[in-house]
């Protein structure tokens, strides 16, 4: 067949039609980028909002979950931020988590300390609740001590203990790194020893010198907001969780992947449905969390003024 110049001219136009439709994947790769884009410039606002509001530079931070709060007794304040004012930080909605970012020395130790945290359940995506700790690492954290409310599964556990995390499992249907790789770090992240063993000897040294017994354990993270079944928390037994509860793993898994060393306890608010004899509830949490807070503030006043003396 001969070609003429109308069929090579239409050729052309079918090959353009063609090339101009790209793959879904890129395209969505694309968007992801587009939103992404903007990240970096709220983190270094975020930092520099930080900095200019205290003289001293911690290279260790506390996020305080439900049941820790009372920590913000012993802290002697340089600086106080509310969320609202700083850029990227979503303000929490969950009763128990104020919102705030105070500067301050804890046991003598320069900290920085996050009152409150957002959480999968109340729509953010995991992005945004990680923000912090992309924060935090580009300030100049180095450590972080994360701490949240649990409920038992392990029956040796107690309510009112306090678990520290030796594991975690995450069964929260959703993963912090998915998507565009945010900052050029690694998105495959070795969590082998997601939990440093130095900042665990250095919490259990201080659980002893305040004389508090520490449980040890796995935490298992589901996305909430509901309570869970019993037979889920039979499951989650035999996978080998000590304490389930809705937050922590996500920053952990951020905070690893930025080349921060982790620590995390759980305060067991409460015991995991089908344990517990009484029906679940977020206000036996808090009440739970409110007598233990004067306890949990001594070890983590303890254990930042041990971190600041093996500096």
């Amino acid at each position: 067949m001969e070609l003429t110049n109308d069929v090579i001219k239409a050729q052309r136009e079918r090959c353009a039609v063609i090339n101009s439709f790209k793959p879904v994947v890129g395209a969505h790769s694309e968007f992801l980028l587009r939103v992404h884009s903007g990240l970096m410039p709220r983190v270094q606002s975020a930092v520099a909002k930080i900095q200019s509001c205290s003289p001293l530079r911690p290279t260790l931070a506390v996020i305080l979950g439900s049941g820790f709060h009372h920590v913000l007794r012993e802290l002697s304040v340089s600086a106080r931020l509310p969320y609202k004012s700083l850029p990227g930080f979503p303000k929490p909605s969950v009763a128990g988590h104020t919102g705030e970012l105070f500067v301050g020395k804890l046991g003598g130790t320069p900290v920085i300390v996050l009152s409150g945290r957002s959480h999968f359940y109340e729509g953010h995506s995991l992005e945004r609740i990680t923000f912090a700790v992309r924060v935090l690492a580009a300030y100049g954290i180095r450590d972080l001590l994360l701490t949240n409310a649990a409920g038992g599964i392990n029956k040796k556990f107690r309510v009112g203990d306090f678990m520290l995390l030796s594991d975690h499992i995450n069964f929260m249907g959703d993963h912090p790194l998915r998507g565009a790789n945010l900052g050029g770090a690694t998105r495959f992240v070795d969590l082998t020893e997601a939990y440093d063993r130095g900042l665990n000897k250095l919490t259990l040294a201080a659980a002893r010198k305040v004389k508090i017994k520490l449980q040890r354990g796995v935490y298992l993270a589901v996305s909430g907001p509901s309570y869970e079944t019993p037979a889920e928390v039979r499951a989650f037994a035999r996978l080998g969780a000590d304490a389930v509860g809705m937050s922590t793993v996500p920053e952990v898994i951020v905070a690893r992947q930025l080349g921060l060393r982790v620590a995390a306890l759980s305060c067991i608010t409460n015991l995991a449905a089908g344990i517990s004899a009484k029906p679940l509830s977020h206000a036996e949490v808090l009440e739970t969390a409110a007598k233990v807070q004067p306890i949990g503030a001594k070890l983590i006043a303890q254990f930042a003024k041990l971190y600041g003396q093996d500096q």
